[in-house]
């Protein structure tokens, strides 16, 4: 698994996305049935809100050879400020229409 991680721009001051690069090695949470190893593509942010970019930040990590793009749990779950993105599902949406169904799309870390 080729993994392109798009993290919130909101809490990349506070987050060095330890714990996502973490559950990835040790395949557990959102990586517990990976039986392939996994390589960390590129890591961006949304772009800030409404997180606009991540469509085209997905994209570009799949033109560099990701075949799976991974919201993390700030996103989705809020995780380290307790305050999921709002915009969340839009983006997720608009990423999984622009990626189609070849690439794998997975909404959370841990």
């Amino acid at each position: 698994m080729k993994v392109g991680l798009i993290r919130c721009m909101q809490t990349e001051d506070m987050c060095p996305a330890t714990t996502d690069f973490k559950v990835m090695k040790e395949k557990k949470l959102a990586f517990a049935n990976v039986e392939e190893d996994i390589e960390v593509i590129g890591v961006n942010t949304c772009g800030g809100c409404p997180g606009k970019k991540a469509v085209t930040r997905a994209t570009e990590m799949i033109k560099r050879g990701a075949d799976t793009i991974v919201l993390a749990s700030c996103i989705t779950r809020g995780n380290p400020i307790g305050f999921p993105c709002p915009h969340a599902e839009q983006m997720k949406q608009a990423i999984s229409k622009k990626i189609g169904d070849t690439i794998r799309l997975i909404d959370y870390t841990h």
